[in-house]
């Protein structure tokens, strides 16, 4: 095997047709899609089948059949990418053991290794491989040229929503730190595209068991307003699940595809685990970015923390966007959390490099508008990606601040682990690049079990009934299109 990277062109493929195409050809095990990788969000997708090997970590520290997620993150940091994969939130018990952590009870880091990766530009259509290993980049070339095509496939479009979200950010300048940077990231509400025929039967809304209702939702953001107005918590990111049996375990596949077609985002991704952690899959809609590391050691992270629902009516549209741009709680709870990112990037980062260049800027998405802010920071000579992930765990966007302290208190009120939500799908390329997202708009699998999560950040002016309903915005998208 050369050390050197090289590359293969191929014909047009879509990449869920692709995906679903070498799925039948290898078996659905190992196999991760996931855009927004390494350039302009949305635009680029990385396709990975028939893995290498597989690194699966699960449990708590003192659970002696337990691994550390970290340590294999270093052992894997060492031998070189490209990785893929998630890092659950309750990796977080090995960093800060003082929190009561639950047993997330899918793995707490799976990753797979791909020669070669299959890479996409959405708006330019072109794929091609690359990898190291000539022999296996030829054989897959082959193999994908040989597969049949299903009808026009190889002249079928991206959906039309997913090529806005990805081109409406091409070209951007940075947003004024002084104010809010307007964006529109899809396209109208009212043009929301035709969920695929799928053999996969719907979930009913009625399906779903609530371990967290709307109505105890409001009661925990009362407790936790206490705990604010005590000056226990400035902010503290409160989080429902609801969960459903099916008859048999899903086809994951078919569920990203219904995800993705109905709620297009700039993260978003599939992950169908192999190994150890076979018969767990994680499909995500995720609009927010976690980490980008690039090769020469700029960081960006892109906390999202503000939400209203899109309206079909332009009048209404543009009203919400324009409430949430000058709503103050939104705003603060923003702000707030870009201090935090900011403290945690500076644990690693060059004195002095890390700035904001846009602060609470609006975004719109198929289902919701966002206010996202952008902190980016140069990593310090000697600190490297795991260092990185260590001191930015788990995401300040999805915890609170003080981060210890919100997590702690956010264990004694969610009734189930995480797990996977409020964690990360990343890709860690060849070239020594990484890029992530958190795990937000998100479907976790285990067996014939589906669980959903949604929640949002509290802080001193929030109103429990708005945030139950907020709550609502974020997770009902999600049911709809599984059902």
């Amino acid at each position: 095997m050369t050390s050197a990277l090289i590359q293969r062109g191929l014909p047009w493929w879509d990449p869920s047709a692709l995906a679903r195409a070498l799925a039948r050809r290898f078996g659905p095990e190992g196999l991760v899609l996931l855009s927004g990788d390494g350039g302009p969000q949305g635009r680029r997708a990385v396709l990975g089948v028939d893995p290498l090997e597989a690194v699966c970590c699960r449990g708590l520290p003192g659970d002696p059949a337990a691994s550390d997620p970290f340590a294999a993150l270093r052992t894997m940091a060492e031998r070189g990418g490209p990785w893929l994969g998630w890092l659950a939130y309750e990796a977080a018990a090995w960093l800060e053991p003082s929190v009561p952590w639950r047993d997330p009870e899918m793995a707490s880091l799976w990753a797979v290794q791909h020669d070669p990766l299959i890479h996409f530009d959405l708006a330019a259509r072109r794929c091609w491989l690359e990898g190291r290993d000539p022999q296996r980049l030829e054989r897959l070339a082959e193999r994908i040229e040989a597969l049949p095509r299903s009808g026009d496939a190889d002249q079928a479009a991206v959906s039309p929503a997913v090529l806005e979200a990805g081109e409406s950010l091409l070209g951007e300048g940075a947003g004024s730190a002084a104010g809010p940077r307007l964006q529109s990231v899809t396209g109208a509400a009212a043009a929301r595209p035709v969920l695929p025929d799928l053999a996969a039967a719907p979930i009913p809304l009625s399906a779903w068991r609530w371990h967290t209702s709307p109505g105890t939702y409001a009661e925990q953001v009362g407790e936790l307003l206490q705990r604010i107005a005590a000056g226990d918590l400035f902010q503290a990111n409160l989080t429902a699940c609801c969960e459903t049996w099916l008859e048999a375990p899903p086809d994951p596949l078919d569920l990203w595809e219904r995800l993705s077609t109905a709620c297009p985002a700039p993260f978003a991704g599939v992950a169908i685990a192999s190994g150890e952690a076979r018969g767990e899959a994680v499909i995500s809609a995720s609009p927010e970015r976690f980490l980008q590391l690039s090769p020469d050691g700029r960081v960006e992270t892109r906390p999202i923390k503000g939400t209203r629902p899109r309206s079909a009516d332009a009048d209404q549209d543009a009203a919400a966007a324009a409430a949430l741009v000058c709503d103050p709680k939104d705003r603060a709870e923003n702000v707030m959390i870009v201090d935090l990112l900011r403290n945690d990037l500076g644990r690693v980062c060059t004195p002095g490099s890390i700035q904001v260049p846009q602060l609470v800027g609006l975004e719109s998405y198929a289902q919701v508008h966002h206010l996202t802010s952008v902190v980016t920071g140069t990593l310090a000579p000697g600190r490297d990606l795991v260092d990185l992930l260590r001191a930015c765990w788990p995401g300040g966007s999805i915890s609170g601040a003080p981060k210890l302290r919100a997590c702690t208190r956010l264990h004694g009120l969610e009734p189930v682990p995480r797990g996977p939500y409020c964690g990360s799908l990343f890709h860690w390329d060849a070239r020594g690049g990484f890029d992530s997202s958190i795990l937000i708009r998100s479907v976790m699998a285990s067996g014939r079990r589906l669980r959903v999560h949604a929640g949002g950040g509290i802080v001193a002016d929030s109103d429990p009934a708005a945030e139950a309903e907020e709550m609502g915005w974020k997770i009902g998208p999600l049911l709809e299109a599984l059902a």
